[in-house]
């Protein structure tokens, strides 16, 4: 939604007139992106406890329910995405992909974060309250590290070298290298982000599986 009315208002307003790279296309390649992995894990803060009821059934584990969730904020996100470039392609305010398998691929590696990062937050939020209300203000703070509202090439120097370590502007650099082309500089590590996305299933995983043993349903 939010998207959609930035995309509005620089309909309204013509601003992609006055820059060489079409600023509609910049937002959508960019914000809803981190919306998908933001949402991911906000609904993974709390999810254990409104989900215990179905730990009833023998065959539904915690787990279970918190791929469920993933799988539904992340299937919401995609279609919104599809939906919101189909309609900006149709009415002429954005060009088409250059390349759509290499944004499907940044987008799935990006599903593939949301889901191990939201692992995390969910066993941090389960032991520690506190921490579960405190992550809806962490999660806003840390999008303009996300590489959403930049490219790392617009930046200093010796300040790209600190960024690239931080896995969501490889998923942003991607998926915008994969929109734009060459029309843009991108320093996307592919490899990076899906190495950083085993590493944060592993741990969530093992979270997951330690907190969850003393769980019963109610």
């Amino acid at each position: 939604l939010m998207t959609g009315i930035i995309l509005l208002l620089w309909g309204s307003f013509r601003g992609n007139h006055n820059a060489s790279l079409n600023i509609m296309a910049f937002m959508i390649t960019g914000y809803p992106l981190i919306m998908m992995w933001r949402n991911t894990s906000n609904r993974a803060v709390g999810s254990v406890l409104a989900n215990s009821a179905l730990l009833h059934h023998r065959n539904v584990r915690v787990l279970d329910t918190l791929i469920a969730r993933a799988i539904l904020e992340i299937s919401g996100a995609t279609i919104a995405q599809v939906v919101l470039m189909g309609i900006c392609i149709t009415l002429g305010w954005i060009a088409m992909p250059k390349d759509i398998f290499y944004m499907l691929l940044a987008w799935a590696l990006m599903g593939m974060f949301a889901i191990g990062f939201g692992f995390i937050i969910c066993s941090i939020s389960y032991h520690i309250e506190f921490f579960g209300k405190l992550w809806g203000i962490l999660s806003f703070v840390t999008m303009p590290l996300s590489g959403a509202f930049f490219l790392v090439h617009s930046v200093p120097h010796q300040v790209q070298q600190y960024l690239l370590w931080v896995p969501m502007i490889h998923g942003s650099e991607m998926f915008r290298h994969g929109y734009f082309g060459d029309a843009i500089i991108t320093y996307e590590d592919p490899w990076f982000l899906l190495k950083c996305n085993l590493i944060l299933l592993f741990i969530g995983l093992v979270m997951v599986k330690n907190f969850s043993k003393g769980i019963e349903p109610r």
